[in-house]
């Protein structure tokens, strides 16, 4: 037991040590990353201003230039330690599993990083659109001005974009349930009504804002990849089959 804690201990060390790393790595890279999201903003905004509105940039204190550089830093910092970090997590789990309870794991991480990254890609293609469309809606307040400070305009890109990442997990999530034996692909296709409005309700949540275009980007492709997920479920299950009907097959055959 104390060796196991000792082990957990050290580990928390690391891992806490890669994000502190990282975070000072973020901060120089903060300029570029705040640089590319500033660009995206404001070429949206100019493009979908009305005739005679403006849009201003402003800080409100004096000490909100430092305090957002730190945020933006630390994000930066925590996206490319998280992949450390989770390596320290498994290291710390793996030994306690059997060579059938790792295999899973290890075969759905690398698809796990792939579905993050297309959740992160989509958001940033979508954000111009979102945006212009939001800004449009100046035009019914003729002589209006936008005030908008830089820093909360970026994070909220920046938790967008993580968020939309996260979200893209609902394949894995819904596969992982599904081979421990928790969900069942009749279930799924049953009660599908009861999942899509699971899936707008997890996008409203994850989305850092309350509007319905962001909860409804979110929410479209989620629910392509929920219909995906119910397949990949009926898969697994026809796995399990086989192997109740012949000891001998392995989960590496294929299934037709």
């Amino acid at each position: 037991m104390i060796e196991h804690l000792e082990e957990l201990r050290t580990r928390l060390v690391r891992s806490i040590t890669v994000i502190v790393i990282c975070w000072v790595g973020g901060w120089f890279a903060e300029p570029w990353v705040y640089g590319t999201l500033h660009n995206i903003v404001g070429e949206a905004m100019k493009s979908s201003l009305p005739p005679g509105s403006n849009y201003v940039e402003a800080f409100n204190h004096f000490t909100e230039m430092f305090l957002f550089k730190l945020k933006l830093s630390f994000l930066i910092g925590l996206v490319v330690a998280l992949p450390l970090v989770i390596n320290q997590l498994w290291g710390f789990i793996a030994p306690g599993l059997t060579p059938a309870e790792r295999r899973p794991v290890v075969r759905l991480a690398p698809i796990s990083f792939l579905l993050f990254l297309m959740g992160a890609t989509f958001c940033w293609f979508c954000l111009p659109a979102g945006i212009g469309w939001f800004v449009s809606y100046l035009a019914d307040f003729p002589g209006a001005s936008l005030f908008q400070e830089p820093g909360a305009m970026v994070l909220f890109l920046v938790k967008l974009i993580l968020a939309f990442g996260l979200g893209f997990q609902l394949p894995i999530i819904v596969y992982g349930l599904g081979a421990l034996g928790l969900l069942s692909a009749q279930t799924l296709s049953k009660y599908w009504r009861h999942g899509t409005v699971f899936v707008f309700f997890l996008s409203a949540i994850l989305t850092p804002s309350n509007d319905p275009l962001t909860m409804l980007m979110m929410a479209i492709p989620l629910s392509i990849l929920f219909m995906i997920s119910v397949w990949a479920v009926k898969i697994v299950q026809r796995k399990k089959v086989k192997v109740i009907e012949n000891p001998n097959f392995s989960e590496d055959d294929d299934v037709d």
